[in-house]
């Protein structure tokens, strides 16, 4: 009978301080960059920069770390803190119309850190942040503002979507090459 050895990984205290800091960075980050935000006269949603932080907050931290950075996030806002786009606040603003973006902000970053599996590729950063994180939060998106705005379909999308894809591509390479940086930087 042949013995197997699995390696296991210890966690040392400074690790644990290092992924602690880097996630309390980043909710602070997410909070900070809500407020670089403008509104649209024809959409409730907002361009915001907190986009930026989501894809780099995917982009430097593991899946479950990422996902409690943004839950986090959300929980502050919730509980009334003004750290949502605009500096606004409150349960109302995960329930209305544009709470769907925040909400799938959650999968977008869970599934981005998962499917990058700790590489530090620029390329495949813009990929992911492209290919995945924008069609989950645009999902997000679309549905609560067509169940809660009661919109029809192509008024959604007009609202939704269409107004920010080129923004985003370009958020999504900042997010990127932000984490590239930061990664860089933390191998140090």
């Amino acid at each position: 009978m042949a013995q197997t050895t699995a390696t296991v990984h210890h966690e040392t205290s400074a690790d644990k301080t290092r992924k602690l800091t880097k996630m309390a960075l980043c909710v602070a980050l997410m909070a900070i960059s809500a407020y670089i935000s403008f509104p649209l006269p024809f959409t409730p949603a907002m361009v915001t920069a907190a986009t930026i932080i989501v894809n780099m907050t995917a982009f430097i931290l593991k899946p479950n770390d990422a996902f409690l950075v943004i839950l986090a996030w959300l929980l502050i806002g919730a509980a009334g803190m003004p750290v949502f786009p605009g500096g606004a606040a409150g349960l109302g603003r995960l329930v209305g119309p544009t709470g769907g973006f925040y909400v799938s902000f959650l999968v977008a970053v869970w599934l981005m850190s998962k499917l990058l599996n700790g590489s530090n590729s620029f390329k495949k950063m813009v990929i992911l942040g492209i290919a995945v994180g924008m069609p989950v939060i645009y999902i997000g998106g679309c549905i609560s503002m067509y169940l809660v705005a009661h919109m029809s379909v192509w008024a959604t999308l007009v609202a939704a979507v269409f107004p920010f894809i080129f923004g985003d591509i370009v958020k999504v390479f900042a997010g990127a090459f932000l984490a590239t940086r930061v990664n860089a930087f933390l191998k140090k």
